[in-house]
C-alpha cells in the first residue's frame, strides 16, 4: 500500500494583492509556515506561472519549480479549471464566461475556443517540464441548460453534445499523452461531466482515453446527494486527483438541492472549512489508501462563513491527522505459523 502525499494546497482562493499572497514566494512561505508541503498552482493567474512560457521554456518552468523548491514545498499539480471551462460554452453563458478569456476573444465564441484549446496544450507541455504527472480541469458544457428533462429534450441531443464534447476534447487528451500526464476533469455541478453516469457517457465518446482520469471532490457529491465513498469503489482506477473540501447539505420546507436562487450563505448546500462540515473524511482517506491512491491530498478552501486564512491553518492540520501513515505487514503477523505447502494439504485433508 502506498501512503497519500500531503498536506497540499490550492492556491486559487488566495491569491490576491496583498502580501503575503501577492507573488508566488511569498504565497509559499506562508504555506510552508502552515505546514502544507505542496501548492497546486492556477494557471489563470500570471502572479504565479506564465503557462505559455513554462510550456515554451523548460528553463523557465525549472525557475517555478525552483521557487517552490526553495520555499520547502512541491508543486503537486498545475490546474485550467477556468480555461477547461470554456471548452465548450453554451450560448447562454457566452457573457458570463467572457471574463475568464481575454478581451481579443470577447463577443468570439469560436476564438474563445480555440484560445482555450490552446492554453491546454501548453499545460500539457508545462506540465511535463515541471516533471509532473497530473493536471486538473473542468470539462466545461454544452448541455447544462438542459439538465433538467424539461422542456422533453428531443431525441439524440445528449448524444449530439457528448459527441461534440468529445471532439474537442480528444485532440487535448492526445497532447496530455503525448506528455505523459494524466487530464483529471473535476465532477462539478455546470459542467457535462458532473457525476459518474456523465464521466462514462464522455469516456465512451473518447473511446476510453487513459488520460481522461479524475479529480475526487466530495463536496460536490454531498451537495448532489450522491454516495461519495461508492464513488471511489467504482472509479478509483480512475481517480489520480483529490480536493480535500467539506460541505453540509441542510434541506428545509422552503429549499434543497437547487438552492432557491439564494446565494451561498442562505443555500440548503454550501462549501465549507475542513470539519465544519459533514462529509466522512475518515472513511475516505481509508479507501483511497485501500485502493494505493498515489496522488496529494490537496485544500481546496471555500466557505462563506469562515475567513480563508483560519480555513488554511486548521485545514492544513485537518489533511495532515487524517493522512494514513499504511502498514507494511498484517496486524496478525506475530501468530503466523508460515508457509509450509504440505502441511497445508495435510490440513485440508489432502495427503
Amino acid at each position: 500500500m502506498i501512503t497519500i502525499k500531503g498536506p497540499g494546497v490550492f492556491l486559487a482562493q488566495f491569491l490576491n494583492d496583498t502580501p503575503p499572497f501577492h507573488d508566488l514566494r511569498a504565497i509559499c512561505l506562508w504555506a510552508e509556515a502552515l505546514g502544507f508541503k505542496g501548492v497546486q498552482i492556477p494557471t489563470s493567474d500570471t502572479r504565479c506561472i506564465d503557462l505559455k512560457k513554462a510550456a515554451e521554456s523548460k528553463n523557465y518552468a525549472d525557475e517555478i519549480k525552483g521557487i517552490v523548491n526553495e520555499c520547502g514545498l512541491e508543486i503537486t499539480e498545475l490546474s485550467t479549471h477556468l480555461q477547461g471551462q470554456l471548452v465548450a460554452v453554451h450560448p447562454a453563458y457566452d457573457k458570463l464566461f467572457d471574463g475568464f478569456a481575454p478581451k481579443e476573444v470577447h463577443g468570439n465564441a469560436r476564438a474563445r475556443t480555440e484560445w482555450a484549446v490552446q492554453q491546454l496544450k501548453y499545460a500539457a507541455k508545462a506540465s511535463q517540464h515541471l516533471g509532473l504527472d497530473a493536471h486538473v480541469t473542468f470539462s466545461g458544457s454544452l448541455l447544462w441548460p438542459m439538465m433538467y428533462p424539461w422542456p422533453q429534450r428531443p431525441d439524440g441531443l445528449v448524444e449530439t453534445g457528448f459527441k461534440e464534447l468529445a471532439n474537442r476534447w480528444l485532440p487535448i487528451l492526445n497532447e496530455f499523452d503525448q506528455c505523459g500526464v494524466d487530464l483529471c476533469y473535476e465532477i462539478h455541478p455546470g459542467e457535462d461531466l458532473h457525476d459518474g453516469l456523465t464521466y462514462e457517457m464522455f469516456l465512451e465518446k473518447v473511446n476510453n482515453h487513459s488520460r481522461a482520469c479524475l479529480l475526487y471532490d466530495p463536496s460536490h457529491f454531498l451537495l448532489q446527494r450522491l454516495d461519495y465513498l461508492s464513488f471511489i469503489d467504482i472509479y478509483h482506477q480512475r481517480i489520480k486527483m483529490f480536493h480535500v473540501k467539506d460541505a453540509e447539505f441542510n434541506p428545509t420546507g422552503k429549499q434543497g438541492v437547487y438552492g432557491g436562487y439564494q446565494n451561498w450563505i442562505n443555500r440548503a448546500g454550501r462549501f465549507r472549512s475542513l470539519g465544519d462540515g459533514q462529509i466522512n473524511f475518515n472513511s475516505i482517506f481509508s479507501k483511497l489508501a485501500q485502493y494505493d491512491y498515489k496522488g496529494w491530498a490537496v485544500l481546496e478552501w471555500e466557505d462563506c462563513i469562515k475567513n480563508a486564512e483560519d480555513g488554511a491553518a486548521e485545514g492544513a492540520a485537518f489533511i495532515q491527522q487524517h493522512i494514513i501513515k499504511v502498514t507494511d505487514k498484517a496486524f496478525d503477523d506475530f501468530a503466523s505459523s508460515g508457509k509450509n505447502e504440505k502441511e497445508n494439504r495435510s490440513i485440508l485433508g489432502l495427503e
